[in-house]
């Protein structure tokens, strides 16, 4: 990816737009910072309640104008973003309308779109939406959180309208690009359904396994206790924010039920294999997903915040982490966790290090290999 993107589809080059933010958290900051990153010279206006993380995004250069609310400053952009929680975009929608130019795209970046695109037939205003998911994520939220890179290599869904005209789909294909992720152009309804599967049902499955956990654990909590490596895997996207996930379940009741009634049909599948004893078919489960999780790519980002760690094979003795702190903050790694592994039922080493990207991790694995420690992945 070169380090100015000029050009965009639809005839304007990055350096003649003018783009809008309603609202600024993890998304909305980070898509404001990849445009000002690939193109300094794209204007940014932007609003949100918390005035005075606009206030730091425009001394850190990224906004231009912060706006007072929702109004005639608004005519000027050629993009607006709303990018505030799903439930509160739609409402947005019917507030800026008056003040949408001709030739303006208004897009979203909710994880949810069926709920949106009927706010938007039902506005009149399918001629001017583009309607978009940016599946990256974090376990910080916030503005302070944004990263002008968040979202490379991560898939960029676009749901335009039946009256979007291309034009404006190849635009926002165009943005999806130069801020370095991988557009899609997708049906609302289709993504949607995939939604359900890929990233609302394992939100569900995660956090109902940890309740299972606390309901069957003993007054001791040694299943607490105990719970480490693939359980603290599989289960820890069941850390997200409760609010934030009650407001995707509802815009999405309907898919997240039919992808969840599913679920529970094979469960019972399973049940009746285990009780029957039945090996081969235990075993055609293990195999059949073991090899589809291993056909999936491992260079681009998924709607499940990815997990950047490793462990590591040390002696527990002191001063050990301070050592290995010490040679990463040597090559400027920066390093978000770190903590001893209890549990190492899969041959885990006794610590693990978890990082912010994956170059980061990258960075830290050569490192560390180069004192020739025995590392593990997974």
């Amino acid at each position: 990816m070169p380090e100015r993107y000029e050009y965009i589809y639809g005839g304007l080059t990055m350096t003649d737009l003018t783009v809008a933010f309603i609202g600024l958290g993890l998304i909305g900051g980070s898509v404001a910072k990849g445009l000002k990153r690939r193109a300094p010279g794209t204007r940014i206006m932007a609003y949100m309640r918390t005035r005075e993380k606009l206030k730091q995004a425009k001394r850190d250069g990224i906004v231009d104008v912060i706006l007072d609310g929702v109004d005639e400053h608004l005519s000027e952009c050629d993009i607006i973003f709303l990018c505030t929680p799903v439930e509160y975009n739609a409402d947005y929608l019917q507030q800026i309308k008056p003040f949408v130019k001709k030739g303006a795209i208004v897009t979203d970046v909710g994880s949810t779109k069926t709920n949106i695109h009927e706010t938007v037939t039902s506005l009149g205003m399918e001629d001017c939406f583009v309607g978009g998911h940016p599946m990256a994520g974090s376990e910080k939220t916030g503005y302070e959180n944004a990263s002008d890179h968040l979202l490379e290599n991560a898939y960029y869904i676009i749901t335009p309208t039946g009256k979007t005209p291309s034009s404006f789909t190849e635009r926002m294909t165009g943005v999806a690009k130069a801020i370095g992720a991988i557009p899609l152009v997708l049906d609302y309804r289709e993504h949607d359904f995939i939604v359900a599967a890929i990233s609302h049902l394992p939100h569900l499955i995660a956090s109902s396994l940890v309740n299972l956990v606390h309901d069957c654990d003993n007054e001791n909590q040694t299943m607490k206790r105990l719970a480490a490596g693939g359980f603290k895997d599989i289960t820890r996207i069941a850390s997200s924010s409760p609010v934030m996930w009650e407001q995707i379940c509802m815009t999405n009741d309907a898919n997240i039920a039919v992808i969840l009634k599913r679920y529970i049909e094979s469960l019972g599948h399973i049940l009746t294999d285990v009780e029957s004893k039945d090996s081969g078919a235990i075993h055609r489960l293990f195999e059949s997903s073991r090899d589809y999780r291993n056909s999936f790519a491992d260079n681009s980002k998924g709607s499940v915040t990815p997990d950047y760690s490793f462990s590591v094979d040390v002696v527990d003795e002191p001063g050990t982490i301070s050592i290995i702190s010490a040679i990463l903050a040597g090559q400027g790694i920066n390093i978000m966790n770190i903590g001893i592994n209890h549990n190492r039922e899969h041959g885990e080493g006794a610590l693990r290090i978890s990082f912010y990207d994956e170059a980061s991790m990258t960075a830290a694995w050569v490192r560390l290999k180069n004192y020739n420690y025995t590392l593990f992945l997974g």
